[in-house]
């Protein structure tokens, strides 16, 4: 590993390090991942050289810390889906209204979110609040895999210990979107398979 062990921080330490501005790599249950406090967020995609339309995705530790940020009649039917995937690699795109949005998707009126089934990560998201989020990997790069092949990635930047890392699933999460009540749209199949998108109205726009 390129990293030393001074690049190793506990969940308290790492949320000292996100609260004053830093970036930090997390294990999740899909691949591991790039963070950052929100209002830091931009950092993301100078690190990863990545376009600023592909949005983040703002993790949590607490369903209610996301859903809170969502419209009434988004906020009822994922509640369903939270309750029946969360924790888990379900990615729910939600209208939120607000700098997070211009923060974590730019330009847009949605957001991505998610509670990862990690018990580590969920530990720091505890304590440093939801945290801005991506894979931990150069844009256009294969996702990293490991602790290892995310520190060779970004080697100046300090990973949640302890090492080793839960296994991760390998997969990216199954990411779905809100467009009006009773309906969602597919927008990435992942790890999960999410049967509400069969039973979905048809969509319209």
């Amino acid at each position: 590993m390129t990293n030393d062990e001074s690049s190793l921080m506990s969940a308290k330490e790492l949320a000292q390090h996100l609260s004053d501005g830093g970036a930090a790599l997390l294990p999740t249950d899909t691949l591991p991942a790039l963070a950052a406090a929100p209002d830091h967020a931009a950092q993301i995609w100078t690190l990863k050289q990545r376009p600023q339309d592909k949005p983040l995705i703002l993790m949590a530790a607490q369903a209610d810390q996301l859903l809170a940020l969502t419209i009434e009649d988004a906020r009822v039917d994922a509640e369903t889906l939270a309750r029946r995937f969360w924790p888990g690699a379900l990615t729910l795109v939600l209208p939120v209204e607000g700098h997070l949005t211009q923060r974590l998707n730019p330009g847009q009126a949605t957001l991505g979110m998610r509670i990862p089934d990690c018990d580590l990560t969920r530990a720091l998201l505890a304590q440093s609040g939801p945290l801005a989020t991506t894979s931990a990997n150069a844009s256009g790069a294969p996702p990293t895999q490991s602790a290892e092949e995310a520190a060779i990635a970004f080697p100046d930047l300090p990973l949640l210990a302890p090492l080793p890392w839960p296994d991760p699933s390998g997969l990216a999460s199954t990411v779905i979107a809100w467009t009006s009540p009773g309906c969602w749209q597919l927008l990435r199949q992942g790890a999960v398979m999410v049967d509400v998108i069969e039973r979905s109205p048809p969509c319209s726009g």
